[in-house]
């Protein structure tokens, strides 16, 4: 683990072997989060053949436990295509909840009839209460 004043870094191990990781952005580069003070889950990985044998629940449950003591609501973006898809529904069976902001890219929110391409840049922004 990490920490600093703006970041804590979580890493899941499996022996001695890092097999995934999230950073706790206390400050989000989210303006919305930002205003409301809300703590940002972001870079949040863990390696495809640990995948669904709990080290990303054991992460975002340490994550949230941080969280908790400084705030009553934590922030996550999730990607939009399907190698978000499980990520999306975790975070959905978590008990985030859409922020209602729409696709943001940039941090910003996408305007109506904008085009864009679907990759690794926009993103859904969710929160849940602690």
């Amino acid at each position: 683990m990490v920490r600093s004043a703006k970041r804590d870094v979580i890493v899941a191990w499996s022996n001695s072997d890092p097999i995934g990781y999230l950073t706790i952005a206390w400050d989000s580069p989210y303006p919305p989060f930002a205003a409301a003070s809300i703590p940002e889950i972001v870079d949040f990985n863990v390696l495809a053949r640990h995948r669904r044998r709990g080290a990303g629940s054991t992460l975002m449950d340490e994550a949230e436990d941080r969280i908790a003591r400084r705030s009553d609501h934590a922030g996550i973006g999730v990607g939009l295509y399907s190698d978000y898809g499980s990520a999306q529904r975790m975070y959905v069976k978590r008990g985030y909840i859409p922020d209602g902001a729409g696709v943001v890219l940039g941090c910003r929110p996408v305007a109506p009839g904008t085009t864009i391409v679907i990759d690794d840049g926009p993103s859904l922004m969710f929160t849940k209460r602690l």
